[in-house]
């Protein structure tokens, strides 16, 4: 685990590297008996799955996600006054998502509007917004953690 930095967005950056470290290393274990959820698919898509959710590990871009599932569609001009950023900034982030196929885009007149391509993700990002409003105690998640049987 890194060591946690007094700035937010550094422990948020150590944390995401923490994070894909991790789940990199666990795509490339053999689960020898083990029904793993992620043995069902291809490793070019876990790979997919892995920059989805690498882009949706942060606050903005989740924030973005949320903000055009809410509205539909709309232009970067309106994104950027919602959310109080710069409209270079969310430009970046909007274009990040595009190219890993969460946001589609379509250029109306001088304008870029954006639109959630998938709605897939949605259920992660209400899963999330679950996991994160009733946090539960390590109590709790010792009592519930339950390891896997061999086959």
């Amino acid at each position: 685990m890194a060591i946690p930095h007094n700035n937010p967005q550094q422990n948020f950056q150590a944390l995401s590297i923490d994070i894909f470290a991790y789940l990199h290393m666990f795509m490339r274990m053999e689960t020898k008996g083990i029904n793993c959820a992620l043995d069902k698919m291809a490793p070019d898509a876990v790979g997919h799955a892995a920059e989805m959710l690498k882009q949706l590990a942060h606050p903005i871009r989740l924030r973005m996600v949320d903000l055009l599932h809410t509205a539909g569609e709309l232009p970067v001009c309106e994104i950027t006054k919602y959310l109080g950023i710069a409209q270079a900034t969310t430009s970046q982030h909007l274009n990040q998502m595009r190219r890993v196929g969460l946001l589609k885009s379509e250029r109306r007149g001088k304008a870029v509007w954006y639109s959630i391509a998938d709605n897939r993700p949605i259920s992660l990002l209400n899963c999330i917004c679950n996991c994160c409003e009733n946090p539960v105690s390590m109590d709790e998640r010792n009592a519930n953690n339950t390891q896997p049987t061999m086959a």
